[in-house]
């Protein structure tokens, strides 16, 4: 059972004590995160000590159970202080979510009480075969008896290294076809994980590097839900939470580079003629269109996470709104990123050499890129209005 935002407090309150945090702890570190590649644990711990990475949590598992405008909200907070923190946090919570979705009552007693004390978890499926097409899996668990035996690699595990479980998908044996696809809860502390190095243009703290399994022994009591049922719970479950979390964050991302070249505007002063760059009728057009795009952004933004309240409290699946959320994923990214080529135009010198604005011009890439792929997503999208099958369930040239 959730509550919502609206009896437990209004929108505003929420946003005020998630910057409690977020200024507190999460922006001033962004900086190092950066420079120095490091997962920022501080972050998700103080966001852990303060509640957040429980957000969506029912209490009985020690979580705060908010509800999805909640966690909308909090997604995009935490990207206006460290899109690599946000990064984690959604892909964090969604794994938390699928658990209480789809677990068991003895899944979610051993995996979602510890995430209020700082256990992190993720979701790990993209492979190097089959690229950005993260509904196949070429990989296939062993039996072990009761057990299952992990011998595998991905490509592309956020946090990787770094958290305490994985919701990792793969095939089981007798597996069909490459979306006949399982998941599996897969504790973090195993010896036979080890991570690849995490070098990139952005998001450097994210550790979304290479996860590689050797003799990974998964107790048959950690298959989440059913063997081959991981298409469905990713459907109705995973994928539209993960990109109303995505499109928050970056709408997050968005706001703080505004942020940024807006205060530089205002005191920034040409002493030749004693005028500040926000005189120029040139700048003042570009913040205009800037503020325009987030305002068109964050209603969407709040009627889709009520539709994911209303769909929940009527027991309907999430799968229903999965086409509408790949397409605020597409829109928010890539507005975050014209935004900040506004920012970076607007400041010129200071904001193209290192520093916050610098960092968001980078970080802001990933979001185009983050699966699916913008590209790749439209293609879904186009293809379920007019009426063809999408990729989703279709191999090949079939």
């Amino acid at each position: 059972m959730t509550t919502s935002i609206t009896q437990s407090g209004n929108e505003q309150q929420l946003r005020e004590k998630l910057r409690e945090t977020v200024d507190a702890v999460v922006r001033p570190n962004a900086e190092s995160v950066d420079r120095d590649g490091a997962f920022p644990r501080a972050n998700l711990q103080a966001l852990a000590d303060a509640g957040w990475n429980s957000i969506l949590i029912p209490r009985q598992y020690d979580g705060l159970g908010l509800d999805y405008k909640a966690f909308a909200i909090a997604a995009e907070e935490i990207g206006r202080g460290c899109p690599s923190t946000s990064l984690i946090y959604v892909m964090h919570v969604g794994a938390a979510q699928t658990i209480v979705y789809y677990g068991t009552e003895d899944q979610k007693a051993r995996w979602l009480k510890p995430v209020r004390q700082g256990a992190i978890g993720t979701h790990s499926m993209s492979e190097k075969a089959t690229g950005g097409h993260t509904w196949y899996s070429l990989s296939e668990a062993k039996r072990n008896g009761e057990d299952y035996v992990l011998d595998l690699e991905k490509s592309f595990t956020t946090s990787g290294g770094e958290a305490d479980f994985y919701l990792l998908q793969t095939r089981t044996p007798g597996a069909q076809k490459p979306t006949d696809l399982s998941y599996f809860i897969v504790d973090g502390s195993h010896p036979g994980i080890t991570a690849g190095e995490w070098q990139a243009l952005g998001v450097r703290g994210n550790q979304s590097g290479p996860l590689k399994l050797d003799n990974v022994t998964v107790p048959g009591r950690d298959l989440l839900w059913e063997e081959n049922r991981a298409g469905e719970i990713a459907v109705n479950g995973v994928d539209p939470l993960y990109l109303l979390g995505i499109g928050s964050a970056w709408i997050g991302v968005a706001e703080e580079a505004l942020s940024i070249a807006l205060r530089h505007a205002q005191r920034t002063v040409h002493r030749d003629f004693n005028r500040s760059l926000a005189d120029y009728q040139v700048i003042r057009g570009q913040l205009a269109q800037a503020q325009i795009w987030l305002r068109s952004l964050k209603p969407w933004q709040m009627q889709l996470a009520e539709k994911f309240n209303q769909i929940q409290a009527e027991g309907r699946l999430l799968g229903e709104v999965w086409y509408e959320a790949t397409e605020f994923k597409i829109h928010a990214t890539e507005i975050a990123n014209q935004i900040a080529g506004i920012a970076l135009d607007v400041t010129g010198g200071y904001g193209y050499k290192k520093g916050p604005l610098e960092r968001i011009y980078r970080d802001v890439r990933a979001g185009l890129v983050l699966a699916p792929s913008n590209h790749l997503a439209r293609e879904l999208v186009a293809k379920e209005m007019v009426g063809l099958p999408p990729e989703l369930w279709t191999q090949g040239g079939e």
